[in-house]
């Protein structure tokens, strides 16, 4: 019983969502930690890329001093000095200029970056999504073959009654049952856990109640027809962001570079100062205008040894932009092995839905046959579960295969920069 000083628990609000796939990709665009950082990223770079360009500028400061001096035998005198001085590079061997290169590179990079993520988190939900599909399918025949198998058990029941079948057969039945009834909790779990996998790439908080809207998976037809490898290829290369972002490491590395020889050049500056100050406080104006004084100067700064420290960076560059180069050309090799093993592998999976299709279907009718035949006592429980539990394998291989294939298909829609729609 609640006492009058219990405190009522705080009632938590749960959202409900019914998502199609481009619902969940657009709640995930827009919510997804991971890619929420990575844009935060992008407003770094663009940042720097803003701060590099204000580099030409001169820089600007004021100083202001005040003095309160005392010795033995004077009186206290307060004497002050007010600044301001100006600082400006005219020159620095080309280092500001491929600093504003360097960092508008960055920040473009930046931008393929984030899509390659988001490459990877269309792919992953959907996996995910996909596998969501796949076990609520499945679970509509297993309903149906649970209610077949509970039938079985009661025909079961009244053959046992009457002698027809042994109490061996009769509890092969229940053990039918009762495995059945366990396929379909553990496709339930499996079910639970991949939209739970799904909330997660996301970013959405897990009590909230997702349930997926399934689209029409009739046009596999339509998705077995393919492009050639050819224009998959090509597509590839001109959309995918990853050779995208390995062409910047080497542009940035060229950069580098130049930055890195720079430093053989002299540094040429431009400095000037406005100032004045007084001594104690009588006639203040007149002193600050007696001491105003300007200066304006330039000032070289010529290199003549660094211990080798220029020439090493040197060094360093020029072998960072050859790994950059090797870089982009193993990239290129990667994702060309990619497609044309996931190409072949789109049409492996189309060749084993059909095989599977066919197969399901012979089993279900063959199934459906025995059962027929168990109902009026003329063959054997064995039999009848033998059929029973092809018809079940069958039909989990045809699911499997079913969107194993639309997964792999729209892979390839991904890398060719497709929008991705079901």
């Amino acid at each position: 019983m609640m006492t009058a000083g219990a405190v009522k628990a705080q009632e938590t609000t749960v959202a409900d969502y019914h998502f199609t796939l481009e619902d969940c990709l657009n709640y995930a665009f827009g919510n997804n930690y991971n890619l929420q950082s990575m844009k935060l990223t992008e407003e770094a770079s663009e940042d720097a890329y803003q701060q590099s360009k204000m580099e030409r500028l001169p820089n600007l400061s004021a100083s202001v001093g005040e003095n309160l001096n005392h010795s033995k035998g004077s009186d206290a005198a307060l004497s002050g000095n007010y600044s301001l001085n100006a600082n400006m590079t005219l020159y620095e061997g080309g280092n500001i200029s491929n600093t504003i290169e360097q960092n508008k590179l960055r920040k473009v990079q930046s931008t393929y970056q984030t899509s390659q993520y988001q490459n990877n988190l269309t792919i992953q939900i959907l996996q995910a999504f996909l596998t969501v599909l796949g076990d609520e399918e499945l679970l509509k025949y297993q309903a149906a073959v649970v209610k077949a198998s509970e039938e079985q058990l009661n025909q079961g029941k009244e053959q046992f009654r009457y002698g027809s079948i042994l109490e061996s057969d009769y509890l092969l039945l229940e053990a039918q049952y009762a495995n059945d009834q366990y396929n379909v909790l553990d496709t339930q779990i499996s079910r639970d856990n991949s939209l739970l996998t799904l909330k997660s790439l996301l970013s959405m908080p897990v009590m909230d109640n997702l349930q997926i809207i399934s689209p029409d998976t009739t046009s596999i037809q339509r998705m077995s027809l393919l492009p050639s490898l050819n224009e998959v290829l090509d597509q590839t290369n001109q959309t995918l962001p990853d050779l995208k972002i390995s062409q910047y490491n080497i542009d940035i590395a060229k950069v580098s570079l130049k930055m890195s020889q720079a430093n053989y050049l002299p540094t040429l500056s431009l400095h000037g100062s406005l100032g004045t100050g007084h001594t104690g406080s009588s006639n203040f104006g007149t002193q600050l205008s007696d001491y105003l004084n300007q200066q304006i100067g330039l000032s070289l700064s010529i290199p003549i040894y660094d211990n080798s420290r220029t020439k090493s960076k040197v060094t360093q560059s020029r072998i960072a932009l050859k790994q950059a180069e090797l870089d982009r050309k193993q990239t290129e090799l990667d994702i060309q092995q990619t497609v044309v093993t996931d190409y072949q592998s789109v049409v492996s999976a189309y060749n084993k839905y059909q095989t599977t299709n066919i197969r399901q279907i012979a089993y279900s009718k063959t199934f459906d046959v025995y059962r027929a035949q168990f109902n009026v006592g003329s063959i054997t429980v064995v039999d009848l579960l033998q059929q029973q539990n092809n018809y079940i394998s069958a039909l989990s291989d045809y699911i499997q295969s079913k969107y194993e294939f639309i997964l792999k298909r729209k892979i390839l829609d991904v890398y060719m920069g497709i929008q991705i729609t079901m």
